[in-house]
C-alpha cells in the first residue's frame, strides 16, 4: 500500500465504549426506561447505544419522537470526567509513519470530553467530530474534505474503524481502502478491504508483510 494518511474512528476503535458505558449512559438508560420501554428490550438497546449514534438507535428501536428528543437533549449536555483507558494496542498506531486523522460521530461536547480524557488530541493532525445536531456533515463529507485540502487521492488514504455501516461504508463509497477493527470477531462476513483484531496487524497490511 502506498498510504500517506490513515483516518481513524474513535468509539470502539481506539477504546471500548462498554468500559465506561454503564457510568456514562446510566442517566440515559434511566430516561429510556421511564418512558415505558419494556425491560426485556433494554439489553439490546444498551448494546446498540454503545456502538451506534443515538439517532440511529432511536430509529431502529422505534422510539417515539418525544423520547428521541429527550434523549438528544440529554446527550447534548452530557459530559464525562473520568479517565478513559485506550486499547492496549493503541500505541501501535503511533509507530506508523502515515499522517493520522481522527473522525468520530457523536455529540460535540461529549466527544471532545472523551478525547481530552484519553489525552490523545495531539496524536492526530486533525480531530473532527461529526455532530448531526449541529451540521449537515457526514463522515463521507469529512473524508472528502480531508482528501481535497491535503491533496490525497483515495488510493493514498486508509480508513480504520469498527462500524461497517458508518466509516467503513463511507470510505468504500469514496473508493478508499478500509480496515475493519473487529477486536471481538463480531462480523464474520467481509465488510471491508481488510479485517484486524489488533493494531499490531496494521503495519503488516500497509507494508505488505504477512498481509495475506
Amino acid at each position: 500500500m502506498n498510504k500517506k494518511a490513515i483516518i481513524y474512528d474513535l468509539d470502539n476503535t481506539l477504546y471500548t465504549v462498554a468500559s465506561i458505558g454503564d457510568k456514562l449512559f446510566a442517566s440515559l438508560f434511566e430516561l429510556i426506561e421511564k418512558e415505558g420501554i419494556p425491560g426485556e428490550r433494554m439489553p439490546r438497546i444498551k448494546d446498540d447505544i454503545m456502538r451506534k449514534p443515538f439517532q440511529v438507535v432511536a430509529r431502529q428501536h422505534h422510539f417515539s419522537n418525544e423520547l428521541t428528543q429527550k434523549g438528544v437533549e440529554h446527550l447534548q449536555n452530557l459530559s464525562f470526567s473520568e479517565k478513559i483507558e485506550l486499547h492496549a494496542d493503541y500505541p501501535e498506531i503511533k509507530k506508523l509513519p502515515q499522517v493520522r486523522f481522527l473522525v468520530t460521530t457523536g455529540f460535540t461536547k461529549l466527544q471532545h470530553c472523551k478525547i481530552r480524557n484519553m489525552g490523545i488530541e495531539h496524536d492526530f493532525k486533525e480531530v473532527h467530530v461529526v455532530d448531526p445536531m449541529s451540521s449537515n456533515q457526514t463522515k463521507r463529507t469529512v473524508f472528502t474534505d480531508i482528501m481535497q485540502r491535503h491533496r490525497y487521492s483515495p488510493a493514498e488514504v486508509l480508513v480504520v474503524g469498527d462500524d461497517p455501516e458508518s466509516e467503513i461504508q463511507a470510505a468504500t463509497d469514496l473508493g478508499i481502502e478500509t480496515v475493519l477493527y473487529d477486536k471481538n470477531n463480531r462480523y464474520h462476513e467481509p465488510t471491508a478491504t481488510y479485517k484486524i483484531k489488533d493494531f499490531s496487524e496494521l503495519g503488516s497490511l500497509i507494508f505488505g508483510e504477512d498481509s495475506d
